[in-house]
């Protein structure tokens, strides 16, 4: 029940607490609140010891254009807007059916670069249609001459250049094969990499380890947030690197920190990724929307 507080003259914002394999998210209803954010806030709600804590804030809000449902936003937990996230995405479907903001199964949702297509399951998992990877260095963006599986990535003069695989899923990544995720150094080179000249809008670093044709272990260090427990575009881009070096086959589970996701892709076509979505808990915070300061 919404806490009243008209009378002190104090206003709120409900929002969700969510999860996807511990990747987690405030969802925001702005269908049927006005809602404005500004960076500033948003770091203060996701500092997880003096706020509400989390990686990124997810934004619904009505559709825009014709053929969608609602409008997806994402923002980081540095209060950047960003261009997409599989796992959010995934928390999204189950919030607007949660909330009663559409009965459908199969939501189409607008993002920066294009539209999502969110299939909710009886067993209340979600399979997102993550559309085609781009490769073309300029679509990334990644700064190369031409487009590779493999480019060199040189970190310090004095180490040998990095191999990487450099792919968008709506944002940047590079992924790093590793031969043990446990020892990769994540936290140590995952900043270097974010932040690299080569990548003009920086990147997800994903450190991909090849169990098999079927499987294989992912840690990603995130643009703006810093290693999750789970990333999903990271884990479709994983999916890219490995099928374009011949190391994985059409189906593979990935096990990230946090659990496992189950992907797809052809080597041709839209990438498919299936997991769970969790709520934690709804709330109300005190709120002063910064178009009425």
């Amino acid at each position: 029940m919404a806490p009243d507080s008209s009378s002190a003259g104090k206003k709120t914002l409900r929002f969700t607490k969510m999860h996807g394999l511990g990747n987690d998210f405030m969802v925001i209803d702005g269908v049927t609140q006005d809602v404005h954010l500004t960076a500033a806030q948003i770091q203060r709600w996701a500092d997880r010891n003096f706020g509400i804590g989390f990686d990124q804030l997810l934004l619904v809000e009505p559709p825009a254009e014709p053929n969608v449902d609602f409008r997806y936003r994402i923002f980081n937990a540095d209060g950047d807007e960003v261009e997409h996230c599989g796992n959010g995405a995934r928390c999204f479907a189950r919030f607007v059916l949660d909330q009663g903001l559409t009965h459908k199964r199969v939501i189409r949702v607008a993002i920066q670069k294009g539209t999502l297509e969110l299939h909710v399951h009886d067993d209340n998992t979600v399979t997102v249609d993550m559309g085609r990877p781009q490769l073309q260095p300029e679509h990334i963006p990644f700064i190369a001459n031409e487009q590779h599986s493999v480019y060199p990535l040189l970190i310090s003069e004095h180490e040998p250049a990095l191999e990487i695989s450099a792919v968008s899923m709506g944002n940047p990544h590079c992924v790093i094969l590793v031969n043990d995720v446990d020892k990769a150094p994540v936290q140590a080179l995952g900043p270097l990499v974010e932040n690299h000249d080569a990548f003009p809008k920086r990147c997800n670093v994903g450190f991909l380890q090849i169990l098999n044709r079927h499987e294989g272990r992912l840690r990603v260090f995130e643009r703006g947030v810093g290693e999750t427990l789970a990333c999903g575009t990271g884990a479709c881009a994983a999916m890219v690197a490995g099928r374009l070096r011949g190391l994985f086959d059409t189906n593979v589970t990935l096990h990230l920190l946090g659990g496992d996701l189950e992907i797809s892709w052809s080597g041709d076509g839209s990438v498919l990724m299936t997991g769970p979505a969790t709520k934690v808990f709804e709330g109300y915070i005190p709120w002063n929307n910064p178009t009425h300061n």
